[in-house]
């Protein structure tokens, strides 16, 4: 698909729904973070960039503001990985996560790689470990498979969670699942 026609599709999608909208994949400056931002998109996740390119990340943090920056963390077994999962680091979650607050950032998506897809719940160990060493929010991915799991990682204190296999599957009803955690936040559990 060509770059014009997706940015004609973003925007329309960001004109059309009253949701914010989060877009990443290959994003690894500031100038393109900027271009995406322009499109009406929210925020834009940057990963890959974190490990090869920090300098970049915080110059998108300080050129576009910290509301608009997250910094999107796969990992398998706790260790990094970059370049849509085909390359492993050195670098544990918990490290690049702590050094790109060092760094501004103030949202993290943390993806277990091994999970992703899996509907084989989270790996809520991790998840708590990587939410006690950071004070700032993390939305979760990979594993979810019920309304179970959502309520657990809301109760560790995620900020929120994706799932696709779960709602595609039809395990997971997202509207209850939606509900169920605004009563919980209402009634502050």
């Amino acid at each position: 698909m060509e770059c014009g026609v997706i940015k004609m599709l973003f925007s329309a999608i960001a004109k059309a729904i009253d949701i914010p909208i989060q877009l990443g994949g290959g994003i690894r400056d500031a100038a393109e973070a900027r271009k995406i931002l322009d499109m009406g998109v929210d925020r834009v996740i940057i990963g890959t960039a974190a490990i090869e390119a920090p300098d970049e990340v915080e110059a998108a943090v300080d050129d576009l503001g910290s509301d608009h920056i997250i910094v999107g963390i796969d990992a398998k077994d706790g260790i990094v990985q970059t370049h849509g999962w085909m390359e492993q680091t050195k670098e544990s979650a918990i490290n690049l996560a702590n050094q790109m607050a060092n760094r501004g950032v103030r949202r993290f998506i943390y993806t277990d790689t091994n999970r992703d897809g899996t509907m084989g719940h989270p790996n809520f160990a991790a998840i708590t470990e990587l939410k006690n060493n950071l004070r700032y929010p993390i939305i979760v991915a990979g594993g979810i498979a019920s309304l179970e799991d959502i309520v657990h990682l809301s109760k560790i204190g995620v900020e929120g969670a994706i799932s696709g296999m779960a709602i595609y599957s039809g395990a997971l009803d997202l509207r209850h699942a939606i509900k169920t955690i605004d009563s919980m936040r209402l009634n502050g559990k």
